[in-house]
């Protein structure tokens, strides 16, 4: 059965956003028309300084027109509508004729949110306090969604209100905008009110202008802001205030970012399902197609295709490609972390996948409310603005996360523990374990980790409280919800992180190991034939005395490297008692003479090996394809070198500069520190989905 490369829409889906990114990147520049914003975009735009340029400036003006007039034909006649001459939510019983005046009383109220000396001065000491205001790559995404949705010709806000945000953008202003305190329906008024503070120009709301990778960013006013880029502040007409602030534009711009990283999280999920059965040895006969086939979920096929193609060409796992041994003994099939993997993942895939529509409608939906239907020549009011959708889909993406890091906790502390590792030593300690603990706080860690974001992904939905004079008594939390996704995404992140140092270890020990275990072969050959009445009788005797010899060397890999060898050497003395009728003149003496040779041997052979073998480990060419690339990836490009044991701990005033094989000795931490940034700058992922796009998968289906 062949792979199919349509039959993987996640991954596919992965590929071709992340390649959009790039492309926008590229060119610096998009187009936005109120329809077809995408989440590549939004990240390009928050995190990568893309700026965006109206599909059509005079047809854009010409429909935001429209809905002005249509709002201004509604209100000669003398009607009441919600937010022009009414109050706001629980006081829209009252009336008004100061329509200015009713705008600037919805930014009083709303512009309520808490903000510390340090978020206004832009000077953190991390002190004690954390920011209480969001991120930069956060507020630009929100101003690119409410752009988006006021485009969309529903809002009946002026062209020159939609101008002043995307001046925000094309200038690099971003508003200090707090952290908490929106529930999301109305909108998320509070958040969103900074932003129209900013194009209003006032004085007591501050942006963030200047690029902080080149030292000189700063935060001043929005009303210094505006003059210094020769703005003018925006005076706000009638709805112009709802139109801004009323619509899921802060939940959504949040969301997406987490969604963005979330897709890329799940497919290197498979990556180290796939990296760890290779330092486990493992048979990897559970992602046969047939299997998937025969239970077809379109979530459980992928995976289990995803993971055979990043094994493809692997030397270190069997069942597939190599034969499976269908005589062996010790563990017939292998523990849940890794062979129910596709089935595990299946449904994490399929709802990141819905998640992904849930808001990609969002971006392009009119959120705000009331709405004018040019059309129709009417204005109507409805609830747009509750986000119930935007938590749904962050929701399932928690979900998702979590299970993702539940899987990779149990296979980081499978390849931990030499209880299950098949033969791996305890704590992956290269050198010896009596004395080298190595992983064993990458497993604490790791298990710190899985714990907070089992956490994290309690439901948001169910601690919906009635707000604002019971006028919100539902509230969709949706802000709150895509916050704690993004928390879900850090933290999932620190366990790919650990999950990886893990597997690349684990990886280099297994080959440390088995190349070892080559090269001692024919010398022990010679040690054998010391043992035989015969030389024909050798090869007989051979089999079982390596056969012994392999099994042992793993058995025993909890002992220190002497002790191994002592204790392996004596499979000499059990091969001998095995084949009584080949060994006839050897002697009780001779026999304990030729074991404390051989022990001698193992430990010389094994230490110049494991010396040789640290510097410049040759692991990549037994590795699958994928695996290969992450492998390289860490090792050669990031520079985070096999673990040889306690030699690589920092000591002060070490007389070897703190110097290991011309390299910075750091802490465990440190090492595990350098992959988990390659994770949120991107860099790993380019290296994971440039492989998948080279195997097909970033193929439009």
């Amino acid at each position: 059965m062949l792979d199919n490369v349509y039959a993987t829409a996640h991954a596919q889906h992965t590929v071709r956003s992340w390649r959009r990114v790039n492309q926008l990147v590229q060119s610096k520049t998009f187009i936005i028309d109120g329809s077809s914003l995408d989440i590549a975009t939004v990240v390009a735009l928050a995190r990568f300084g893309c700026t965006p340029v109206l599909k059509d400036v005079a047809a854009a003006a010409a429909s935001l027109s429209q809905s002005v007039q249509t709002l201004n034909g509604y209100l000669s006649k003398g009607y009441f509508l919600y937010g022009v001459n009414t109050g706001f939510g629980g006081s829209a019983d009252t009336r008004t004729r100061d329509l200015l005046g009713l705008q600037r009383a919805l930014m009083q109220h709303v512009q309520s949110g808490v903000l510390t000396s340090e978020d206004i001065s832009g000077r953190s000491t991390h002190e004690y306090l954390e920011s209480h205001s969001m991120p930069s790559a956060w507020t630009r995404a929100m101003i690119l969604v409410r752009i988006n949705t006021n485009l969309r010709g529903h809002s009946a806000m002026c062209f020159n209100v939609l101008e002043a945000m995307m001046q925000l953008l094309r200038h690099d202003i971003v508003p200090v905008v707090p952290l908490r305190g929106s529930v999301s329906a109305s909108g998320d008024l509070m958040p969103m009110s900074y932003i129209a503070a900013a194009i209003q120009g006032n004085p007591d709301a501050y942006v963030r202008v200047g690029k902080p990778e080149d030292g000189n960013l700063k935060v001043i006013s929005a009303e210094a802001a505006l003059k210094n880029a020769s703005l003018e502040p925006i005076v706000l007409g009638p709805k112009e205030g709802l139109s801004l602030i009323n619509g899921t534009s802060g939940a959504t711009a949040v969301a997406v970012l987490g969604q963005y990283e979330a897709n890329q999280l799940a497919v290197i999920s498979q990556l180290l399902t796939a990296l760890t059965s290779e330092a486990l040895y493992a048979n990897t006969e559970w992602a046969h197609p047939f299997i998937a086939a025969v239970r077809p979920h379109p979530g459980q096929i992928e995976a289990a295709q995803n993971i055979r193609t990043f094994l493809r060409g692997s030397k270190l796992t069997y069942g597939l490609e190599a034969a499976k041994d269908r005589l062996q003994l010790g563990l017939a099939q292998e523990r849940y972390a890794t062979r129910s993997s596709p089935q595990w993942l299946a449904p994490q895939l399929e709802d990141l996948l819905s998640a992904e529509q849930q808001l990609v409608t969002e971006l392009n939906s009119t959120t705000d409310n009331p709405v004018a239907n040019v059309e129709g020549d009417d204005i109507h009011c409805g609830a747009n603005f509750q986000a119930a959708s935007v938590t749904s889909a962050t929701e399932k993406t928690r979900l998702a996360l979590h299970s993702i890091g539940k899987m990779l906790f149990a296979q980081t502390s499978e390849m931990i523990n030499d209880d299950l590792s098949n033969g791996l030593p305890p704590n992956l300690a290269a050198d010896d374990p009596s004395s080298s603990f190595c992983l064993k706080g990458v497993d604490v860690n790791t298990a710190a980790y899985t714990s907070e974001l089992g956490f994290l992904a309690n439901p948001v939905s169910n601690h919906v409280q009635t707000a604002e004079m019971h006028n919100q008594s539902i509230n969709s939390l949706g802000l709150l919800s895509a916050r704690q996704t993004l928390a879900a995404v850090e933290v999932l992140s620190l366990i790919v992180a650990n999950c990886l140092y893990t597997g690349c270890q684990g990886v280099d020990l297994r080959v440390l190991h088995q190349t070892f275990l080559e090269g001692i072969r024919e010398p022990s050959r010679d040690f054998a034939l010391r043992c035989v009445d015969n030389p024909a009788h050798l090869e007989h005797f051979f089999d079982l005395f390596w056969t012994l010899i392999e099994t042992r060397w793993y058995e025993l890999a909890a002992l220190d490297a002497a002790e191994r060898c002592e204790a392996v050497s004596q499979c000499i003395a059990i091969a001998v008692v095995r084949c009584p009728d080949h060994t006839t003149s050897l002697t009780i003496p001779r026999m304990a003479a030729v074991s404390m040779e051989y022990s001698q041997f193992l430990l010389r052979a094994y230490t110049t090996h494991r010396d040789a073998f640290f510097p410049s480990p040759p692991t990549a060419k037994y590795l699958g394809r994928g695996t290969k690339v992450i492998y390289c990836f860490v090792r050669e490009k990031l520079g985070v070198p096999m673990h040889q044991g306690l030699v690589e701990h920092p000591i002060a005033n070490h007389p070897s500069g703190n110097m290991l094989n011309g390299r910075p000795k750091k802490t465990i931490g440190s090492w595990v520190s350098v992959i988990y940034e390659a994770l949120r700058n991107g860099s790993l992922y380019t290296e994971v989905l440039q492989f998948l796009e080279q195997a097909g998968m970033g193929e439009r289906m």
